[in-house]
């Protein structure tokens, strides 16, 4: 069953959904794209682990001895014996939680020379102070500064989105492709709930020409195949940031009727 929007469906922001999506999209990225690689390259998946700080519970106060602890008895203690003492209070520390990310790359077949970078952003991307922002902050400078091409999704509203010199206009997503060969241009996709997603230029060796990437056909495959339908409910509003109230009113009317809504 299809997403009830043309464009970009927003429920699939859903931290519940979303590094399924993330990943399902990697796949069927690479799908799609490798029959119009061969033979001169292939794509491959480049699997990465972060973790994310989460808070479960909170609790600060003052703890009384456990007497099943420490036991006391008429015996006197040895010489040079301490007495253990109970912390004072409790608390607690952040679980640490395994956050999974997937990119494609695009690789000249035989000498396994990247060519493109494929980066689908994930949340932690885009959090300036985490690690994964970090990492990735690096990673983007070295690929704008050599030779790889780097197609670049970001399929997020929240978050921190990277700087382009110049103004980007009001859209909720983007998709950018940076050249390598030392360009200082950027293509810019912007990306909305109302319009088909279209198709993405993808770049290889020259003299090759680009090979296109049908994103909105891969975003509309991973959805009906991964059933979102059956998971997402359409009743409640989409996950933050909050919708301008025009597009609110949009997305509540193209919502009538449809199941779970």
């Amino acid at each position: 069953m299809p997403s009830p929007f043309p464009g970009m469906d927003p429920y699939l922001e859903d931290p519940l959904i979303w590094e399924d999506f993330h990943a399902a999209l990697a796949y069927e990225i690479r799908a799609q794209i490798t029959p119009r690689l061969r033979p001169r390259y292939f794509a491959a998946l480049i699997p990465r682990v972060t973790y994310e700080e989460v808070y479960i519970e909170t609790t600060r106060g003052v703890a009384k001895p456990d007497v099943s602890v420490i036991r006391t008895s008429d015996r006197r203690l040895e010489a040079g014996a301490v007495a253990i003492a109970p912390a004072p209070m409790t608390g607690t520390v952040p679980q640490q939680v395994p956050i999974n990310m997937v990119s494609v790359e695009i690789k000249e077949v035989g000498s396994g020379r990247l060519v493109t970078a494929i980066e689908i952003l994930s949340p932690v991307n885009k959090r300036p102070g985490h690690d994964a922002h970090a990492e990735y902050v690096e990673k983007r400078r070295a690929f704008l500064r050599g030779p790889v091409n780097l197609l670049e999704i970001d399929l997020l509203r929240r978050g921190e989105r990277f700087p382009t010199q110049d103004k980007l206009p009001d859209a909720p997503y983007f998709v950018f492709l940076h050249r390598g060969r030392g360009s200082t241009k950027v293509g810019i996709w912007p990306l909305t709930f109302t319009d088909p997603i279209p198709c993405i230029p993808l770049p290889l060796l020259e003299p090759d020409p680009d090979q296109p990437l049908d994103l909105g056909l891969a975003i509309a495959n991973v959805y009906d195949r991964a059933a979102y339908e059956l998971r997402i409910d359409y009743t409640k509003p989409p996950p933050k940031p909050g919708l301008p109230p025009e597009t609110a009113g949009w997305l509540a009317r193209r919502l009538e009727g449809q199941p779970g809504a």
